[in-house]
């Protein structure tokens, strides 16, 4: 059974990983896929693709610079016999000279998809850039769940900067206006009266002299992303 697209991957490879015991959240700083484990700093990256390219294996490449261990992801496809991404046995040769991981992922009609891992991630190659690692460990650290999807290419991802917007603009609707201050001790970003000034979505619009409102693009963000907001409300309850 062929997938349609990359995201579909991502599930299964979440579930297996987080079995594994790592904290998983997609599409990070470019990582389709990035976990830790409690009390370890190096980080788990994925790169996913259907089908093995070039451009995953470079992809895979560049993230081994973090000095994280690194595993490629690809759908294996039981209908494809023959095609060049089912060459699995160089590949696999391949990967394991490099020191990365590699992993087919198949799908079924009647049963769960089955997660294979046919090399794992070998130590980090060449050296490797701390400022990379705790840029990632930040955003990782900063977002307060699993918003988007790994593997995807066309959507607006839910970053941890995204994050504070939506936080600042909620309570901005709830206010009508606000100043900064006020926003900032509403939502808890500290960033908030920086957030406003920059307005990079567009979300805010000063009205007078420290305060603000907010834009009809702002409203309709908190529409768009209602799943974030409503996360939220259910970590402070579960909380």
């Amino acid at each position: 059974m062929a997938v349609k697209y990359e995201t579909e991957l991502y599930p299964p490879l979440k579930s297996f990983f987080e079995q594994r015991g790592y904290s998983v959240k997609s599409e990070v700083r470019h990582c389709d896929l990035l976990g830790y484990r409690e009390d370890e700093e190096r980080p788990l990256i994925v790169e996913i693709k259907k089908t093995f390219t070039l451009e995953l294996l470079l992809q895979g490449s560049d993230r081994q610079r973090t000095g994280g261990i690194v595993y490629l992801a690809v759908e294996r496809n039981r209908s494809k016999k023959g095609a060049h991404n089912q060459r699995f046995s160089e590949i696999t040769l391949l990967c394991e000279r490099l020191g990365l991981g590699l992993i087919t992922v198949t799908f079924y009609q009647t049963k769960p998809p089955f997660v294979e891992v046919l090399c794992e991630a070998g130590a980090p190659q060449g050296r490797s850039s701390g400022i990379r690692a705790k840029r990632l460990r930040t955003e990782f650290d900063a977002r307060s769940g699993d918003h988007n999807t790994g593997g995807s290419n066309k959507r607006k991802i839910v970053t941890a900067y995204r994050e504070n917007a939506l936080k600042v603009a909620r309570q901005l609707w709830m206010f009508g206006e606000a100043s900064p201050l006020m926003l900032k001790e509403a939502s808890g970003v500290g960033k908030a009266a920086s957030l406003l000034q920059a307005n990079y979505y567009g979300w805010f619009e000063r009205v007078a002299r420290g305060r603000y409102k907010l834009t009809e693009a702002g409203a309709a963000a908190l529409n768009d992303y209602a799943s974030v907001v409503s996360a939220w409300e259910d970590n402070r309850k579960n909380g």
